[in-house]
């Protein structure tokens, strides 16, 4: 499909006011017969079907208006701030950053879970499939970003990568994991046939060519990186290019953005929290990137991602502060097996025994004897009803992955 380039970019790549804008999906009315019988009658003697086929954008300028501009500036420099806070804390921050982000990605497709059966999950006990479902979505998001670690490009291949942890434990889609779909999807309407609905990507032997000049627009240096981070995602939900997963490694694509250009260097900024708590503004601003708007979604991008940053810094601060209140609850020197333990909690808040042994060395009475002291104390608390292979997590950096969540979602309603 062949775009025709208009209009002239300044200097920054972006039009000016006024010049001819976005281009919106196309319709096309491709044949359609169902692959396996169900549904009703309409179902069944469906024959066509109309995709939408966005535009390719590989070496689309981008045109924004200047308070807009401005506003992605100021998101950038909290987001900097948060970058630069509480160096010391930033390996444990990074972890609950991460970790609140996958949550807040899959809440908004409707996957929930406690804080506590999560952690379970990152740990590797699968009796909670939600929890499984947002640990594999950590996992996807790690892979993504450490993709493009010291500004490495955008590969192809790290985003079927990335899919392919997100989905290999699935029971229903292990089959498609790692791989772009070779049918059609859908989203709404019926569940039989893409009968009323509400979206159809374009038709799955279109998908590499998109994905190939959507990586081409995420490595482009050009841009504003929160315009260009909304832009990807958005680009990336209307192509569709797996058979389930888009959302998150979509929402996964934002920060992997972010930390190629350098607006991050070792944080995740969690936007998701602000999304999923507007989620149908969210789905609305997506479906006006899909009419040729495009500013609306990275209006929404720049606020989630500025209360984001913002609430984290409150995050940052709090964790600056938990190993000093900690050895005051428990009372311990600093040599002993308590310690030892209270040293590594922030980088590694969820443990087995058997981790702490080989962590921290020594007896594994003493470890034991720390372990104990540390619960006695509050600072951690046991996430399994064993008796034996008992997993401990850091009671406050787990409250406090709720808490910050809680916080964001409240600043952007």
């Amino acid at each position: 499909m062949d775009i025709e380039h208009t209009g002239t970019a300044d200097a920054e790549g972006m039009f000016p006011a006024g010049d001819s804008a976005w281009p919106a999906h196309v319709p096309e009315v491709r044949p359609w017969r169902q692959r396996s019988r169900g549904g009703t009658a309409a179902d069944r003697m469906l024959r066509e079907v109309v995709t939408m086929r966005p535009p390719l954008i590989g070496h689309r300028d981008v045109r924004l208006n200047t308070d807009l501009v401005a506003a992605m500036e100021t998101c950038v420099v909290e987001i900097a701030a948060l970058d630069h806070s509480y160096g010391g804390e930033l390996a444990a921050l990074e972890t609950l950053l991460l970790r609140t982000e996958s949550v807040a990605s899959s809440k908004i497709e409707q996957i929930d879970a406690s804080v506590d059966d999560f952690a379970r999950a990152l740990h590797g006990i699968k009796s909670n499939p939600s929890a499984t479902s947002m640990a594999a979505s950590t996992a996807a998001l790690a892979a993504l970003i450490r993709s493009v670690d010291d500004g490495a490009d955008i590969e192809t291949s790290m985003i079927l990568m990335a899919h392919l942890a997100l989905m290999v434990d699935d029971p229903h889609e292990h089959a498609y994991a790692g791989r772009f779909r070779d049918m059609q999807n859908w989203i709404g309407g019926s569940d039989h046939s893409p009968r009323n609905a509400v979206y159809v990507p374009p038709p799955p032997e279109t998908v590499d060519e998109y994905i190939a000049d959507l990586v081409v627009f995420a490595n482009r240096t050009d841009l504003p990186a929160v315009a260009q981070a909304a832009v990807v995602h958005a680009q990336f939900e209307s192509v569709h290019p797996f058979t389930d997963g888009n959302g998150r490694i979509g929402r996964a694509l934002i920060n992997t953005v972010l930390r190629r250009r350098g607006a991050t260097r070792r944080v995740v900024v969690p936007l998701a929290s602000a999304l999923v708590a507007r989620r149908d503004d969210y789905f609305g601003v997506l479906g006006a990137y899909r009419e040729g708007r495009i500013e609306p979604i990275i209006r929404s991008f720049t606020e989630a991602s500025t209360i984001a940053a913002r609430e984290s810094r409150v995050t940052a601060a709090r964790i600056a502060e938990l190993q000093s209140a900690w050895r005051d609850k428990v009372g311990t020197r600093r040599g002993s097996a308590a310690g030892r333990l209270l040293d590594g909690l922030l980088s590694a808040p969820i443990f087995s025994a058997t981790e702490a042994e080989e962590a921290i060395g020594g007896a594994t009475s003493s470890v034991y004897a720390g372990i104990e002291r540390l619960r006695d104390a509050g600072v951690i608390r046991p996430l399994t009803n064993r008796t034996r292979n008992q997993i401990w997590g850091a009671a406050d950096l787990l409250d406090e992955l709720e808490d910050l969540a809680a916080r964001i979602a409240a600043a952007a309603r």
